[in-house]
């Protein structure tokens, strides 16, 4: 065997670096790619092309010298595919005699084949019109059974048994016809549907309509109940703590929304309203029938907040409210139940509306009302229907404060009604003292407005030093208390014992104190009426102590709180200034009498020649009288009452005897007058220490006895009747005898006083030389008084 040639190691044929650069890129089957890219974005594909064609003048010498290599294979190789062709020959030979036997046995199962392939297609078509009468049988027992849920009311089965047919069978249904029906009567039926649902509906919305009223008043009869057994325990509590018994515990009522409902009124058929939200939801239209309940239920509100024309308000208010109350409870269920059917946003926005038209018409209202009663009785309704609805979750705090604003009007109308009451109980008064024969009739008269004089339960038959003003007037402002606190309870402000004070303050002050001092005022008033007046004003005035604890009480303030001297009323001050207003009133009186009885200037002969012997005939009747009125006064009266009406009196009839001497009717006195008029003080001065000690006035006044009120008059007598008269001028002796006495007044009673026509004391020769003395010192006196002015 020849050895191979060896690699060529130098470059034919114009071979250069870059051509074996190519030539060994192809033959290592590197991608040759990118250097024709860049041949072509260089401008210079031309020696590219030159390139290649010399690596294929290379490879194709390779080639040539390869096969001049390994020639005789190839011959050889040649010589073996002839005799493989002789054996395909052969083989094609064999395969036609098979194929021809292979024909003839299979025509005839080609026919049993295309017999069994009609019979196969045959069957297929009997399956398939099996299934589709399967499909239209049950698209038709559907839309029978649709039917008979229609027919039967049965909307929701009615609804699912459509939805079915729509998802299930309508795009399946193979018989057009068929499915252009059921497709036509699928939306009759759901309108029909929704047409009943809607009617059903309707129906329900007239009967819940109808029913809110009872569902109302039912609501604010159990907010009622469960009011009157928190008050009833916070009495029990109240009266255990005042009695030191403990062990009652505390209980609190609370209103439940669950405990409301639990009252088969309460228990609201909401079904129909579920029922069709929910058939309109499957239909597709859920918020078209929200905004229709929405709109339907705005239009109840509206009609239920007109007020009737027809009938009074204070007749119709529990209606009116219930009906609200009822309203507003079936949509706090509705938002709860019906699972966001309708919005908080939305029930707000009617509560709204309502609380608007509600605050105009109690506004409206209270300001036309001329009761106390009936706008207490609408006020309480309205506080059952704030408490029965904040249980709700709804706002009721404009409404409530509708109601503390119309509390001056309430208490505006309740001052008149009681002010007409008090004003009947003391025009109606005997003004004589209360005759109390039973000890009920103590306790409720006496005890219970703490207007006893003592601890010690008295005998009976009582005589009271008050007349029947003062109970029946403390059963009036008792009965003002109640209904001021009943109109601010559950109110705005949740203390409001001040407020209850202030207008107590009101009735006392305006109406009771200003009723008094008109009957003090009236003309008509006598002693025994003044000094009742006086003796019921103190125990008015004492009443005060118990009016205040009274509202405490109710007001729920503990009564150690207004026991305090600056918790007091400010009317227990004026009252105590009426009652000085009474005692001066009753002095008036007592000094128009005494006048009556004391006209000096025509009782009393101012230049009698005689000399009296006793006292003047009116000075019995002044004595009797007084007598009269301070034994009534000591029965009556307070004892600082008494020492003023027994002052007063006194002082009276000394201003009297000194104002006589200065009348101007009289123009001239002598002795003998002087010594009757001494005579008649002496009477005076007698009754006055004795009715001073009587009445134990001697022991609480030490320092201010009757008879000191009279020694203007005795100073005055004194002077007149002295020996000396000019020692009035001596310093010493006016302090210590003559204090009391003016010099002007001195004066112009020593010029009246005159024994004679011709001179002071007459001639001197008619008298005697202690006469003569007396003169010379009177005219000293006149003299000198003259000069001191």
């Amino acid at each position: 065997m020849e050895a191979k040639p060896k690699r060529r190691t130098v470059t034919e044929n114009g071979d250069t670096g870059e051509d074996l650069v190519l030539a060994t890129l192809i033959g290592n089957g590197d991608d040759v790619g990118p250097l024709v890219r860049h041949a072509f974005e260089m401008g210079r594909p031309e020696p590219l092309v030159h390139q290649l064609k010399n690596v294929v003048k290379k490879k194709e010498a390779e080639i040539e010298d390869l096969c001049k290599t390994h020639y005789e294979e190839f011959i050889v190789a040649v010589d073996e595919l002839r005799g493989v062709l002789v054996d395909a020959e052969e083989l094609k030979s064999d395969l036609a005699s098979d194929n021809f036997r292979l024909q003839e046995v299979g025509t005839a199962l080609l026919v049993k084949l295309e017999d069994l392939l009609e019979s196969y297609a045959i069957k297929k078509n009997v399956t398939e019109a099996i299934k589709m009468s399967k499909i239209c049988v049950q698209a038709l027992d559907l839309c029978l059974k649709c039917n008979n849920y229609v027919s039967e009311g049965q909307f929701y089965p009615a609804l699912k048994t459509m939805d079915l047919i729509e998802k299930n069978y309508l795009q399946i249904i193979p018989v057009k016809v068929l499915k252009l029906i059921i497709e036509r009567r699928i939306p009759v039926i759901k309108s029909h549907v929704e047409k009943k649902v809607c009617s059903q509906f309707n129906e329900w919305l007239v009967h819940i309509r109808s029913s809110a009223k009872a569902i109302g008043q039912t609501a604010i009869g159990f907010t009622a109940s469960v009011r009157q057994k928190e008050e009833e325990t916070v009495e029990r509590q109240r009266k255990a703590e005042e009695q030191n018994v403990g062990g009652l515990g505390e209980s609190e009522y609370t209103l439940d929304v669950e405990d409301l409902e639990q009252d088969s009124v309460l228990k609201i058929d909401l079904t129909p309203l579920y029922r069709a939200s929910h058939i309109h939801t499957i239909l597709g239209v859920p918020e078209r029938f929200r905004e229709y309940y929405y709109k339907n239920r705005e239009l109840q509100l509206k009609s239920d907040l007109q007020i009737s024309s027809v009938q009074p308000f204070v007749e119709s208010y529990q209606t009116f409210l219930a009906q609200i109350a009822g309203y507003f409870i079936v949509e706090d269920r509705v938002v709860r139940t019906a699972g966001g059917f309708l919005s908080a946003d939305q029930v707000d926005t009617m509560w709204e509306t309502a609380v608007a038209k509600i605050v105009s018409v109690l506004d409206n209202q209270f300001s036309t009302m001329d009761s106390p009663t009936h706008l207490l009785l609408v006020k309480d309704y309205v506080t059952l229907l704030g408490t029965t609805l904040r249980q709700y979750g709804y706002e009721v705090a404009p409404v409530i404060d509708a109601l503390d604003k119309s509390r001056d009007r309430y208490h505006e109308l309740l001052l008149e009604e009681c002010r007409q009451q008090i004003v009947a109980a003391i025009s109606n008064d005997s003004y004589q003292q209360m005759v109390i024969k039973k000890e009920s009739d103590y306790e409720s008269n006496v005890l219970s407005f703490n207007l006893q004089t003592s601890d010690i339960m008295p005998a009976f038959t009582y005589i009271a030093p008050f007349s029947s003003m003062v109970p029946d007037v403390c059963r009036i402002i008792r009965s003002y208390i109640k209904g001021s606190v009943d109109y601010l309870t559950y109110g705005v402000n949740t203390s409001f014992f001040n407020v209850v004070k202030k207008y107590l303050d009101k009735i006392l002050i305006d109406v009771l104190n200003e009723v008094i001092l008109n009957t003090i005022s009236s003309n008509g008033i006598g002693v025994s009426q003044a000094m009742q007046i006086a003796a019921n004003i103190s125990f008015l005035e004492k009443a005060c102590d118990y009016f205040l604890r009274h509202a405490a009480q109710l007001c729920g303030i503990p009564s150690r709180s207004v026991e305090r001297p600056q918790a007091g009323l400010s009317a227990k001050v004026v009252l105590k200034t009426s009652r000085d207003e009474a005692y001066l009133a009753l002095l008036n009186v007592v000094n128009t009498k005494l006048d009556e009885f004391m006209n000096l200037t025509e009782n009393v002969n101012w230049t009698t020649e005689e000399t009296p012997q006793g006292v003047h005939e009116f000075i019995n009747e002044v004595v009797i009288y007084l007598e009269t009125v301070m034994s009534t006064a000591q029965q009556i009266l307070p004892t600082d009452a008494l020492y003023k009406v027994g002052v007063g009196a006194l002082e009276h009839i000394a201003n009297s005897i000194v104002s006589a001497f200065l009348n101007e009717s009289i123009k001239r006195f002598n002795a003998n007058a002087v010594s009757a008029i001494n005579n008649d003080l002496r009477v005076i001065e007698t009754f006055a220490d004795e009715r001073y000690q009587l009445t134990g006035l001697s022991e609480i006044y030490k320092e201010g006895s009757f008879r000191s009120y009279l020694v203007e008059a005795r100073q005055l007598i004194n002077l007149l009747s002295s020996s000396q008269p000019e020692n009035f001028m001596n310093p010493v002796i006016r302090e210590r005898n003559y204090n009391t006495l003016d010099y002007k007044k001195v004066a112009t009673i020593c010029e009246k006083f005159k024994d004679s026509a011709d001179g002071i004391f007459g001639s001197l020769a008619s008298r005697n030389t202690k006469q003569t003395a007396k003169k010379k010192s009177m005219d000293m006196l006149k003299k000198r008084l003259k000069d001191f002015n």
